[in-house]
């Protein structure tokens, strides 16, 4: 059922053709692919130096070319410009260098001026790829190719010098002149058919390295989390493009959120699909058996209050498949089907309503048949798989709907009637970053998106406590996007103006009790006064009834102020 070999004599490439005989039969099918190519070659070909500074350089013997010269070699390098090579005379010179990212110039004088040779590339060659680059000069005529590219060439004058006469030393990534030295890689470096040794020398030279291995082969696994290590000439950088993570080693989280609408499908394809016949067998489509799976690190964070919801899909070219869902009730649910003969198995997680709009972390880790799971940061839960224990021909993951056909049980089908609603947040599978790679690198990574999809800050704690009672309105009758920044300013506003108009409520109220209290004081003064006089005038009847009588008026021009 499954026949893979080798090819590896250089004369039996290319492969051109394949020719599979004997199907026509009943039940009979056939399925192939070819590749991936392993290059090898002897250590001329891959002998070759590190240039880690403008300065440095390697020196050789004079290079003797006088009629005729020939240099090949092979370079990589990320800078704008740079001498590979030169040799001078008391008057002539030869010279090769990146005159800028898409130019190489062949310079030479044997005493009749200046000559150049130029190639333009259309696309840069300061790309941190290997270039090939020859040139060559005799009496006749000079030439220079990059590449494919189509080679150039400058006739010699009919009656002038022929002899390159040099008499310094060969420079190598460097120059006597005080040009700008190149920065990068040079391997195979031939001058009239002989190799120069360029490790050997570097072994001895400041500011050179042997080889091209640079710094990842050394500290390549201090990025984390499917970053990759790139190449520098004064050390490396991780590439956290394809990591849900940032920072110098993709170690600090990086809260990448999209609120999902209605119909919203995000799906990352794990490898590239083969058209098979309809009813291809496992067996037919075995070459996709490299990316078979015995072990899972999931992480992924969600919003919703939406159930039943499909929250994660991840599919197999052989019917098997791992869901996580919400059910109707708000559990959360995994379901692993691992043999495409039986059912799945199924792990629920009951211990909330998880559709509850509230952030919800989960984490799932599987090791063959042993799948733990861990939500919100609690105790985590130990489950143990029947179905199997290899994840076979991973095809693909998806969040959101499921808008292809597949094969999967009738809760997983409820779930994706609607698809998810919500906000999903710093979903990670094992290296790979989906909602990342489509809202950041949709461009270049292998993924498809279908419907209404807005980045948004719904998945940091901040977005989910302080605009609680929005984001959930938002959740209820999805009638716009989340914004991003509005809705905390927007809080932080209203709140400052509550605040305040209490405040200048509860000051009015003082103010105005303590006009009162004083003016009540002031009226029981004068009170007690006229009660004063009316008692020293008491022997006269006609003052006491005077006295009487302004008392009363006194009393009742008090009582009015007072009720007034």
């Amino acid at each position: 059922t499954n026949d893979t070999g080798f090819l590896s004599y250089k004369d039996h490439l290319p492969v051109t053709e394949i020719v599979i005989t004997d199907t026509d039969r009943p039940n009979s099918e056939a399925a192939y692919k070819v590749g991936p190519l392993l290059c090898r070659g002897d250590r001329t070909f891959w002998n070759s130096a590190s240039f880690n500074t403008e300065t440095s350089y390697l020196h050789f013997p004079t290079f003797h070319g006088e009629l005729s010269a020939d240099v090949s070699f092979f370079f990589k390098t990320t800078a704008s410009s740079g001498v590979f090579l030169e040799n001078l005379g008391i008057q002539d010179f030869i010279r090769i260098e990146l005159h800028s990212p898409s130019e190489v110039v062949f310079s030479f004088d044997v005493g009749n001026g200046p000559s150049e040779v130029i190639v333009q590339s259309r696309n840069a060659l300061n790309d941190n790829q290997w270039h090939y680059v020859k040139a060559e000069r005799n009496v006749k005529e000079a030439s220079l190719q990059i590449d494919q590219l189509p080679q150039r060439s400058h006739s010699a004058p009919p009656d002038g010098h022929i002899r390159l006469q040099l008499n310094s030393q060969l420079f190598v990534g460097g120059t006597a002149s005080r040009q700008k030295g190149f920065l990068g890689c040079i391997r195979s470096l031939q001058l009239n058919g002989m190799a120069l040794d360029l490790e050997e020398r570097a072994k001895i030279t400041p500011g050179v390295e042997p080889g091209c291995p640079g710094h990842c082969s050394s500290y390549g696994n201090l990025c984390h989390n499917g970053g990759k290590c790139r190449e520098k000439y004064s050390g490396f950088s991780c590439d956290c493009t394809f990591s849900a993570y940032g920072g110098p080693f993709c170690k600090k989280g990086k809260h990448i959120s999209a609120y999902f609408w209605t119909g919203t499908s995000v799906t990352y394809n794990f490898q590239e699909y083969y058209t098979l016949a309809k009813n291809s067998s496992s067996h037919a489509s075995s070459f996709y058996a490299d990316m078979t799976l015995t072990r899972e690190a999931i992480t992924f964070a969600f919003r919703t209050t939406r159930t039943p919801s499909l929250l994660l899909y991840v599919s197999s070219f052989y019917k098997e498949y791992l869901s996580v869902i919400l059910t109707r009730n708000g559990d959360l649910q995994i379901r692993y089907k691992l043999d495409s003969h039986h059912d799945p198995d199924v792990f629920s997680i009951s211990f909330k309503n998880m559709a509850d709009g509230q952030l919800q972390h989960v984490k799932i880790n599987r090791e063959e048949e042993m799948l733990f799971v861990e939500v919100n940061q609690n105790e985590r839960m130990k489950f143990i798989l029947s179905s199997g224990t290899e994840f076979n021909a991973i095809k693909s993951l998806t969040l959101g709907k499921i808008l292809e056909n597949s094969d999967v049980d009738e809760e997983t089908m409820k779930a994706n009637s609607q698809g998810f609603i919500g906000c999903l947040s710093s979903v990670q599978f094992n290296h790979i970053a989906p909602l990342k790679s489509a809202l950041h690198h949709s461009s270049s990574a292998p993924v498809i998106v279908k419907g209404r999809f807005t980045e948004s800050n719904c998945g940091t704690l901040t977005g989910a406590d302080s605009t609680s009672s929005e984001t959930t309105h938002s959740f209820a009758d999805h009638s716009g996007p989340i914004d991003e920044g509005k809705p905390l300013a927007n809080a932080i506003r209203s709140d400052s103006a509550i605040i305040g108009g209490v405040i200048a409520v509860v000051i009015f109220i003082l103010l105005c009790i303590t006009a009162i209290a004083i003016r009540i004081y002031k009226k029981k003064g004068i009170y007690s006064k006229n009660e004063t006089k009316g008692s020293e005038n008491e022997d006269s009847a006609e003052s006491a009834l005077k006295s009487e009588l302004s008392m009363q008026n006194t009393a009742n021009e008090n009582q009015k102020e007072y009720f007034f």
